[in-house]
């Protein structure tokens, strides 16, 4: 069988701690903290305005979410140093397992897009730095709705602009909180652990498969037929 496969971007395909040489330069062994302090704080930021339907550009909760991390951790960086660090995240690097699983998967027949909290431009420019947009049928991004993951209907968002179903559909993720979106919206998903560290929320809701590698999905897809 055929899918319609929606990749999540941040996280999944691009690697989120590609700025981390940038910020131990910049504040030492703190880096790391704040780094991953950053990264949940943008989550957090997107998902209270979702709720609050005060959607802003999903690099609106990234800046934010970086001036909170300067306040926290009394970082006094510069306003060059703050625009260095959001262009930066704008070039992310993807993660090595990307780019051979996704030719694979497209020579398999299989629809491919990228699904993400990012606007369309951000998310081209993204894959087109890292030299993997042309694997992708397309972008779908939430802008066009103003909400963000894990809203139901940014899942049916995708289905609707991808011609799809919720049976034919997979989510692949590596964010736990999206999986559950997906899967409780109706879609299968994969669950990407990257990390062993990693763990999945315990709400009961379980991913249809989970992968440590991104190179073990077409064979995961192939056992769900």
């Amino acid at each position: 069988m055929k899918y319609t496969l929606a990749f999540d971007v941040y996280g999944t395909l691009i690697n989120t701690s590609g700025v981390y040489n940038s910020l131990e330069k910049l504040i030492g062994e703190q880096a790391k903290l704040f780094m991953e302090t950053w990264r949940n704080k943008q989550l957090e930021y997107s998902f209270k305005r979702g709720i609050m339907n005060k959607y802003v550009d999903f690099s609106v909760c990234t800046k934010d979410s970086l001036n909170y991390c300067c306040e926290v951790f009394k970082t006094d960086l510069n306003k060059a140093q703050i625009d260095s660090l959001m262009d930066e995240y704008s070039v992310l690097p993807t993660f090595p397992d990307v780019d051979t699983e996704l030719k694979k998967l497209k020579k398999s027949g299989h629809r491919l897009f990228a699904f993400s909290n990012g606007s369309e431009k951000a998310v081209s420019n993204l894959l087109t730095n890292a030299n993997i947009i042309e694997r992708f049928d397309g972008i779908i991004s939430v802008e066009n709705i103003k909400t963000f993951k894990p809203n139901p209907l940014v899942y049916k968002h995708f289905n609707t602009e991808t011609n799809s179903t919720k049976s034919d559909s997979w989510l692949i993720s590596s964010n736990p909180f999206d999986v559950i979106g997906a899967i409780s919206y109706g879609m299968r998903s994969a669950w990407v652990q990257r990390s062993p560290d990693s763990i999945f929320d315990p709400w009961g809701i379980e991913p249809t498969t989970i992968i440590n590698k991104l190179t073990d999905l077409s064979s995961k897809l192939e056992m769900n037929e």
